[in-house]
């Protein structure tokens, strides 16, 4: 299956060429370390493009201040990685290990440069993504994410950082391992999250993570843009991609994590160009660093609120925290979420058994249990596929009594064909049993109810869409979905019935619902913006 990015073990080292060279050198400067120095130490931003001249920069434990990886970066070589783009946090401590010159450009004037020379760009941004892949890969343990097991916030901290593709390392409070005991002490043995070499965050939530990472508003130069994509799933990245491609500043707001319900899917087999398959984390992410690439950038989790337009025509968003963000065009690319089940005790045992996407983070937790999968669409039959590798067996769970007009053909006969996997049709979870943690269901078929115990419960059912934050400035369905095209009065298919309010994806209304469309979409409506932008444009501006 296709993953994030290049294998770094497997990249000729390749010199930058003369000319690239000479370029960096020219909106930068020569900087010299002694051996010993910290060039660049974890929690710093990287504000600056690295080139090494002469001598090592190696990358420090920060624990133990020895040597953390065998190799180490000499002449021709560069530090950073797929962060930089956005400005993020640096998360590894960077050392001459001898007397060492460097070349340190400005990050935007690299930027810039890199936006005029494609052959540079392509050559940074594959090292780049190939460390990222590394890094999060070998867990770096710079992030330490302690207590997953016990406790629901912390867990939601892991699916964040997972979900980003951030590095990070994990540690179960039940494991008895030496390492995971030294850890459990830094912290009096409660779950929780260190960041650094022994910043512990309090009360930590995935805010507070992107808030250390660089992830959050203080990436953003400015509060005011010409595009605002709110919405980080596959129409709103794909949007990200040919705005930031056609020169348009836009900034894309994600309130969870860049994928959106895409990137609950552990393997997508039947988007084009992926014949092995992808998970829907990996696609996005690829997608993202191509938008960074080209200028866009993105702010999580932030979560817009409501939405409003200033007499010059502009709109203003209003995040959660009252932070305000202004644009002369929105794109509502926010998808849908899937509905919680009327159940007692459902809200308390969410993040304890319960959960709402299937990836590595929640399969670790089905291991010697069974699974139980709610709903009948393709994200539920991958979900069933997946986890059946790590549950001792898995149960689909489907209101009607045919998988075939709500889920592909090739991946119900893998289900109908797999012994691991039991499908119940005409059938319905009733209730819910256990306190800290799931224990149990109540299954209700059509002639019998039965209880399973299962400490996992996946569910994944409906599409309520994200639109309350709309205002009512654009109109919707009955439903919620956003109304576009002809149905809204307009010859565009992607215009709202507000001028300067565009929609695309599964948020809108009669949308089809697949991974491949929502991309395609987010791709036409830019060239709609453009021209909208150019029509409102003020003389001379």
């Amino acid at each position: 299956m296709e993953t994030l990015g290049q294998d770094l073990e497997t990249m000729r080292r390749v010199p930058l060429a003369p000319a690239h060279v000479d370029a960096i050198c020219a909106i930068g400067g020569e900087v010299s370390y002694p051996a010993g120095a910290i060039v660049m130490d974890i929690g710093e931003p990287m504000d600056r493009f690295i080139y090494v001249l002469e001598g090592d920069i190696e990358v420090v434990d920060p624990y133990t201040g020895e040597r953390m990886l065998p190799s180490s970066l000499g002449p021709t070589q560069f530090l950073g990685e797929i962060g930089f783009l956005n400005r993020g946090t640096n998360i590894m401590r960077m050392r001459a290990s001898v007397d060492t010159r460097v070349i340190e450009a400005p990050r935007e004037a690299m930027l810039e440069l890199m936006s005029r020379v494609p052959e540079l760009s392509d050559h940074l941004i594959t090292v780049f993504a190939a460390r990222r892949r590394k890094q999060f890969e070998a867990r770096n343990d710079t992030i330490k994410v302690i207590g997953a097991d016990r406790d629901p916030k912390v867990q939601a901290v892991e699916r964040f950082l997972s979900r980003n593709r951030i590095p990070f390392q994990s540690y179960d409070m039940d494991a008895t391992d030496r390492e995971t005991a030294s850890v459990c002490s830094l912290i009096g043995h409660t779950p929780g999250v260190i960041v650094g070499a022994d910043t512990r965050l309090d009360d930590p939530t995935p805010r507070k993570v992107a808030q250390y990472l660089g992830m959050d508003l203080g990436i953003c130069a400015d509060r005011t843009y010409e595009l605002l994509i709110v919405g980080g799933g596959p129409a709103g990245v794909a949007a990200a991609v040919y705005a930031g491609s056609e020169g348009i500043p836009a900034l894309v707001v994600e309130d969870t994590a860049v994928g959106g319900q895409a990137g609950t899917s552990s393997r997508i087999e039947n988007y084009m160009g992926f014949p092995t398959g992808i998970s829907g984390t990996d696609l996005t992410w690829r997608g993202q660093v191509q938008a960074m690439k080209f200028g866009t950038r993105f702010v999580m989790p932030r979560r817009v609120e409501a939405l409003s337009r200033r007499e010059d025509g502009a709109f203003c968003a209003t995040l959660d925290d009252g932070d305000e963000l202004c644009a002369r065009a929105v794109l509502v690319a926010t998808g849908v979420q899937y509905r919680r089940l009327p159940l007692d005790n459902l809200e308390e045992l969410e993040g304890a058994g319960i959960f709402y996407s299937a990836t590595e983070m929640e399969a670790r937790f089905c291991g010697k249990t069974e699974a139980v999968v709610i709903g009948g669409g393709n994200s539920a039959g991958q979900a069933a596929m997946f986890l059946s590798r790590a549950a001792s067996h898995v149960h689909l769970v489907v209101r009607s009594g045919s998988l075939a007009a709500s889920m592909s053909s090739y991946l119900s006969q893998r289900l109908e064909a797999d012994p691991r996997i039991t499908i119940h049709y005409h059938s319905a979870v009733t209730a819910l049993h256990g306190d800290s943690w799931l224990e149990a269901i109540t299954l209700k078929t059509k002639d019998t109810e039965q209880r399973i115990a299962t400490r996992a419960l996946f569910i994944m059912i409906g599409a309520a869409p994200n639109t309350d934050w709309l205002s009512g400035m654009a109109e919707t369905d009955d439903k919620g979905f956003v109304l576009t095209g002809a149905v809204a009065g307009q010859a565009d298919d992607y215009a709202t019935t507000a001028p300067g309010i565009f929609a695309v994806g599964d948020v809108r209304a009669n949308s089809v619902k697949r991974v491949a469309s929502a991309v395609g979409e987010g791709s036409v409506v830019v060239s709609r913006i453009w021209q909208y932008l150019e029509d409102t444009r003020a003389p001379g501006g």
